[in-house]
């Protein structure tokens, strides 16, 4: 084992640019990659591509027709299929479509081998994360499930349990769909309630196929929720779970659309808190997974003074450099940002929120309280499948 953690990392990642309106914009990607390299993290990692996805690859989750429409697509965005889902508000076709996406799956599917075969202990793609996308469509923005592709990957290497841990604030719906029927792979989402947010899936009843029963696990938090309920939430269902699943990797999804200002959610988290659910499943891989640990992006439309900042913490925690919040964030990458989008860039790495306080589970819980009874439906539901107490 080399230990030396691997940022996945190729700068034709962001081609996957769905046009100028689209709040996904690829400047969120090239961005954090000039802060790594402004915090000094890129020489604290190695620096890794890896080769786009194949079709056999690609099929360990998607449907065959459902890839030659990618294809046929990318070919001619025009004449894109809506039947799965492209060419829609949420995915528009563009040319390069299904190159640039199944590099992004690539390099999912290189750090998932990277981690299972020992050349790194951690392994980041922040470009990665696409976690809505179906066997057979496209969906929210995400063409290949890369996150399904790493976890189906480990799967055929011979992982014999994969826990999947998903902070996004949509549902991680693609990734449960592809293990419904697995009780291989743990799925668990702490996501915005679907009553206000899309997919309008990820309820706490949903908890797999009657032969995996429990293998999903889903805790929707009601809007407007804080660092200190998100935390509390996170600690009261994740730990417990990941100890008696003991799986031989972890694959988490740290989408940053949970903070406060991004455009397209209702929870009100802070930087500091996802830096705390980082370290957390940081934490959680070395004393559940022997450390084996694949980190994604996701989502995030705060493409300036989030999403940059919370994946550059991310590349810190993995590459055991983790960045102190109250770093001042170097000018040079300021005025880059400032050259690039005509926007004043965050001054440190901090919403000011350090160190971030929550009240353990354990300590009691407050029936009364909308966080807390989120948690306990979850508890409730999910738990006695797997011989857990509610």
């Amino acid at each position: 084992m080399s230990g030396r953690a691997q940022l996945m990392w190729d700068e034709a990642v962001t081609g996957y640019d769905f046009g100028p309106d689209h709040p996904m914009d690829p400047v969120r990607l090239s961005l954090t990659r000039r802060l790594v390299d402004a915090l000094g993290l890129d020489r604290e990692v190695r620096i890794v591509s890896a080769r786009p996805a194949g079709d056999s690859t690609l099929r360990l989750v998607h449907r065959e027709d459902y890839i030659a429409a990618v294809k046929a697509a990318s070919l001619d965005p025009g004449a894109a299929e809506m039947s799965y889902g492209l060419g829609t508000m949420d995915d528009p076709a563009f040319a390069g479509m299904h190159e640039v996406s199944s590099l992004i799956a690539g390099l999912s599917v290189g750090a998932a081998e990277a981690v299972w075969r020992g050349e790194a202990l951690h392994a980041v793609n922040f470009a990665g994360g696409l976690h809505h996308a179906m066997p057979g469509g496209a969906s929210g923005f995400c063409v290949y499930n890369d996150a399904s592709l790493a976890v189906a990957r480990l799967l055929e290497l011979g992982a014999e349990r994969v826990a999947y841990v998903d902070v996004d604030v949509h549902h991680g719906d693609g990734v449960q769909a592809a293990f419904w029927e697995d009780p291989r792979v743990l799925t668990i989402s702490l996501h915005e309630h679907p009553r206000t947010l899309f997919p309008q899936t990820g309820w706490p009843e949903e908890t797999g196929a009657d032969c995996a029963q429990g293998s999903a696990v889903n805790l929707a938090l009601p809007a407007g929720t804080g660092d200190a309920g998100w935390l509390r939430a996170f600690h009261a269902v994740v730990p417990e779970l990941i100890a008696d699943f003991r799986p031989d990797v972890l694959v988490t999804q740290h989408g940053a659309d949970t903070h406060f200002e991004d455009p397209l959610a209702h929870l009100a988290v802070s930087l500091d808190a996802q830096r705390a659910v980082q370290v957390a499943c940081h934490d959680l891989a070395h004393e559940h997974a022997g450390g084996k640990w694949v980190a994604l992006g996701g989502g995030g439309y705060a493409v300036v003074d989030v999403v940059p900042r919370s994946w550059a913490h991310l590349v810190g925690v993995a590459a055991g450099a983790p960045v102190p919040p109250e770093t001042v964030i170097p000018e040079g990458w300021r005025q880059e940002v400032f050259a690039r989008t005509r926007q004043l860039g965050p001054m440190r790495m901090t919403d000011g929120r350090w160190p971030v306080e929550w009240a353990d589970w354990e300590a009691g819980y407050d029936p009364a309280d909308r966080l807390d009874q989120a948690v306990l439906a979850t508890r409730r539901a999910a738990f006695p499948l797997r011989g857990l107490l509610a």
